[in-house]
């Protein structure tokens, strides 16, 4: 279904939890403190945040996973059920709200509605090419692709999003991480990688586009 990433101190949230998600197929990542989740996000396609974590807070990684990935699915978890607190933890991006203490079964049925809003599915591509984000498997025209990495993290990336425009910043926040000392080109250099083994022809491409100035997309529809 999806990558999955669970966000609380309490073990025994992230156990039961995590149990209904893996039931309902995703592939759950877990997490206890804010700087593990924010070591973690890059690699998932939604988080369930608690509020009250130590040291970074839940509300502050939300806040900043916002800002960085304005359509990344967000829901926050929290004790304080007052209407206020609610509407700041909307405020600062969270698509959803679950008050403690809760139905497990309530917020697989909220991640799976989140991810059907969101259109995160597991399979994504179109006009012959295929790539399953759980098994990790591409195929081209029924042919099967071989691809480090960092070709699948991007074309996956850029499949699940068709139309929407990534810069070259986005993409290395995305796929390589906020915190990796690498250069710009280095997307370029990977791109062209990935484009060879779908025999993109760079004056027509099937599937990726160059966006001039601003960085690539892939083309809706395709």
């Amino acid at each position: 279904m999806a990558r999955v990433l669970i966000v609380d101190d309490d073990p025994a949230i992230l156990e039961i939890l995590g149990a209904y998600l893996r039931a309902d197929g995703h592939d759950v990542r877990e997490a206890s403190t804010g700087v593990q989740a924010r070591a973690l996000l890059p690699e998932v396609d939604l988080a369930v945040l608690d509020w009250m974590l130590p040291g970074v807070s839940g509300l502050d990684v939300a806040r900043e996973q916002r800002r960085a990935h304005p359509d990344f699915p967000l829901i926050l978890l929290s004790a304080r059920g007052e209407e206020e607190d609610r509407l700041r933890g909307l405020d600062v991006g969270a698509d959803d709200y679950v008050t403690k203490p809760f139905s497990p079964r309530e917020v697989a049925a909220r991640v799976r509605a989140l991810l059907r809003r969101s259109g995160v599915r597991d399979v994504v591509g179109g006009a012959g090419l295929s790539v399953n984000a759980r098994t990790r498997e591409v195929t081209l025209d029924g042919a099967a692709l071989t691809l480090t990495r960092l070709e699948f993290e991007l074309l996956l990336t850029l499949a699940g999003h068709p139309g929407m425009v990534w810069t070259r910043e986005r993409l290395l926040d995305r796929v390589w991480g906020a915190d990796d000392p690498v250069v710009e080109r280095v997307v370029d250099v990977h791109l062209a990688g990935l484009r060879r083994k779908l025999g993109e022809d760079a004056a027509r491409p099937r599937f990726i586009e160059t966006v001039r100035g601003v960085g690539y997309r892939f083309r809706d529809g395709a």
